[in-house]
């Protein structure tokens, strides 16, 4: 028998807006620097009904939109050592549960898709807040955070360094910045 959990989500349908959301990542550069990274295009979705057994998570990005701040670092990750963006063009997120942990903060269990391999993942996501804007839009924030493996997706390109540190670290930290709007 399950139980009925309420959430402090407001119900309904909420979109990410991009000119106000991030989907990064930062993965361990020699062993002593994060290098950060983002995908510029991406979607989004959070629907929400009266309780979280039905509340779910979808959400795509671009991977020929990935940016660092280095171009040729930039084409090296779309390429076939890392994402092969070419034959792999979409990364994708599908929650499979949410459950809240307090007031503001919940557990997104989901199946993150990168380099055409399938794998579960658990991410934190941290309530920031719930507003109207200016225009009448209501809005939510969301901060999501979680680590994955790059050889889980068989992104194993790497070079051993002298000093005994890897060139890049097998661990990604994503960092979702979500502003979301409720969809009409």
């Amino acid at each position: 028998m399950s139980v009925a959990t309420p959430t402090t989500i407001p119900t309904g349908t909420w979109n990410a807006d991009p000119s106000h959301s991030k989907v990064g990542f930062a993965v361990k550069h020699m062993g002593i620097a994060n290098v950060r990274g983002e995908f510029t295009e991406y979607s989004g979705t959070l629907e929400v009904g009266e309780d979280l057994s039905t509340a779910r998570v979808t959400g795509s990005a671009k991977v020929a939109s990935i940016a660092t701040g280095e171009d040729q670092r930039d084409a090296h990750l779309r390429s076939a050592d890392f994402f092969d963006a070419e034959q792999f063009p979409e990364l994708t997120f599908e929650s499979t549960e949410i459950a809240q942990l307090d007031d503001e903060e919940y557990s997104i269990t989901g199946t993150l898709t990168i380099h055409g391999i399938s794998k579960e993942v658990v991410l934190h996501a941290e309530l920031e807040g719930a507003d109207t804007d200016p225009w009448g839009n209501e809005r939510i924030a969301l901060e999501i955070t979680g680590k994955i493996s790059r050889g889980d997706f068989e992104m194993k390109f790497n070079q051993a360094l002298g000093s005994g540190n890897m060139l890049v670290a097998d661990k990604v930290s994503l960092l979702i910045d979500v502003s979301a709007v409720k969809q009409a």
